[in-house]
């Protein structure tokens, strides 16, 4: 099952974001993809608002990891420079794995970068420019994500 939603505006993404955040226990891992400017922080804005985490977010580019605290902890990575390293290397450099176990949401912009490293199921999000916004594909893996997008799409009909 895919997803579409078209959103117009900012403040669209991220309702959109902190509606998922409201279906959100912990411990799922959340895979952004799309081109620069096409609102993957702006998701994770309103995923953060949605967990009632009140600090300003901001891409990890430099720290590669920021850790926010709220209902659930949410672990913001930027995987960007993380291209082309292994599996034991990623690991070595932010403890990605480490972040799964602690059973916050974990939440990876450019997750394209460090696709051999990612748990077999996870929801993958994919952002593209449209003439009028952007369009979000929500591409569940695993029955688990599955029933979570099923559930987001059907209290937006």
């Amino acid at each position: 099952m895919v997803w579409k939603v078209e959103t117009r505006s900012e403040n669209e993404t991220k309702v959109l974001a902190a509606k998922l955040a409201s279906k959100l226990s912990g411990g799922e891992v959340i895979c952004l993809l799309g081109e620069l400017g096409s609102g993957k922080t702006t998701f994770v804005q309103g995923l953060a608002e949605g967990l009632g985490i009140v600090a300003p977010i901001v891409s990890p580019t430099f720290t590669l990891v920021r850790e926010y605290f709220g209902r659930l902890m949410l672990f913001h990575v930027d995987a960007y420079r993380l291209s082309g390293l292994s599996a034991e290397d990623v690991q070595q450099q932010i403890g990605l794995l480490d972040y799964m176990e602690r059973k916050g949401v974990v939440v990876i912009e450019w997750a394209d970068m460090i696709a051999h490293i990612l748990p077999t199921e996870r929801l993958e999000i994919i952002f593209e420019h449209t003439e009028n916004g952007r369009l979000i594909n929500f591409m569940p893996i695993g029955e688990f994500y599955e029933s979570l997008v099923e559930r987001i799409a059907s209290e937006r009909r």
